[in-house]
């Protein structure tokens, strides 16, 4: 995210707590989820889309890649590498689009940021999951779930941080 007079953004300490207090966040979610048939249904993907809307790219790969491989390190070890790459390759993209496309529209270049992110995440996710468990079949029953943490994500990230104004909030900082 750009400072107010266009300025490239700095690793400045407040940066570097906010991105780390997104990553604590990121994996707290991790560790819990709501049950549903056939395993649990993550919340960490509001924080990934918030966070990236609100971050510069680095960053948010760091919250949505790093913070996610480090949950599932904690809580459920065999899919960390798959969470590393699918939510950090989400987090970019949502990133480079609420910062790069679209300047004079933000609230339409996060939204276009968050639907190919929920794209990339549940792609990612079944082609992660049909390789890890050697089924494709239990990718396919995962699916619809996947569709759902990446709709509610998308749609809760966009309404914290347009809806409540989180956006204006960083950028007075």
């Amino acid at each position: 995210m750009s400072d107010i007079k266009n300025q490239p953004a700095k690793f400045t300490p407040y940066r570097l707590c906010i991105t780390a207090m997104f990553m604590a966040l990121n994996i707290a979610m991790s560790s819990f989820g709501v049950p549903v048939p056939g395993g649990h249904l993550y919340m960490n993907d509001i924080i990934i889309c918030t966070a990236a809307i609100i971050l510069e790219p680095f960053s948010a790969f760091m919250v949505g890649g790093v913070g996610s491989f480090l949950g599932d390190l904690f809580f459920y070890p065999l899919p960390m590498f798959v969470s590393l790459a699918t939510h950090g390759l989400q987090a970019v993209v949502i990133s480079v689009c609420s910062h790069y496309i679209l300047k004079k529209h933000p609230v339409l270049s996060s939204g276009i940021g968050v639907t190919l992110g929920a794209i990339i995440m549940v792609i990612g996710y079944s082609l992660g999951r049909a390789c890890i468990y050697s089924t494709p079949e239990y990718a396919i029953l995962k699916l619809p779930y996947q569709i759902l943490q990446a709709g509610v994500g998308a749609i809760i990230g966009m309404i914290i941080c347009w809806k409540c104004k989180l956006v204006k909030l960083f950028k007075m900082r």
